[in-house]
This record gives C-alpha cells, structure tokens and sequence, in this order.
C-alpha cells in the first residue's frame, strides 16, 4: 500500500488541514521570537491558518487585545514568509494573509450586553423590588 494511503495515519488526516496545523504552530513560534525586536506583537494569539486547497495562499487569523498588531504583522510578513520556507519542507511557501479573528471581537461584544442587562436588571430591582 503507498505511503498517504488510507490505511495510514496520514490518509485519516487530510493534508490542508497538516498544512494549517504545522503552519499555525511555526507562525506562533516565530512571532514568539519577532516579540523582542517589535513590541506591538506581544499580546497576539495565532487563533487558526486557513491555506487554500492549491497551497499558495493562506489567512492567517489572530486574536489581539491593542489594535495595533495587524500593521506589526503586515510590517513583518516577509520574514515570517522565509522563515516557513527554512522550517517547512514544501514545494511553494504560501502568501500570508493577516485577517482579525472575529470570535474575538464578537465574545467582547457578547459580554457588553450581558454587563447592560445586568447593569439594567440591577437598577430595576432597586426601584421595584419584587
């Protein structure tokens, strides 16, 4: 049976998602080692990597806390490009796109109306205790 086949445990794992896997965990590790020489990537988190089926181009989604990452990101995306081409053997090293995950900003945003309500159900019971 050749290697990839279905009986192996690479058949049960498709390859984008290795791709994306091994990609996310490079990425962090060298934003991880790109912290010292730029501060604005301190409080960033490689949520998920999404590469295309055809592997040339792939978002790459982060969660952040200052909204000033995603410059620091795009400032640095060359180096990150080059640095996956030494740690990962693949035939083409895809284009990084830098998208903000949204599950960030919308769990903040879930969390502000839970404040407002209680902060309303709060000043209800004040007035009218029941």
């Amino acid at each position: 049976m050749p290697k990839g086949a279905m009986g192996s445990p690479r058949g049960k794992f498709p390859r984008v998602a290795r791709v994306n896997s091994l990609l996310r965990e490079v990425i962090a590790e060298e934003l991880e080692r790109l912290v010292d020489a730029d501060d604005r990537l301190s409080l960033l988190t490689v949520t998920a990597v999404e590469v295309d089926p055809d592997l040339r181009n792939a978002k790459v989604y982060f969660a952040e806390l200052p909204n000033a990452a995603h410059g620091a990101l795009e400032s640095h995306r060359s180096d990150l490009q080059s640095r996956i081409a030494r740690q990962v053997r693949m035939s083409r090293t895809p284009h990084l796109a830098f998208v903000s995950d949204p599950a960030l900003a919308a769990g903040l945003r879930v969390e502000e109306i839970i404040r407002k309500i209680a902060a309303e159900e709060g000043s209800a019971s004040k007035v009218d205790p029941v």
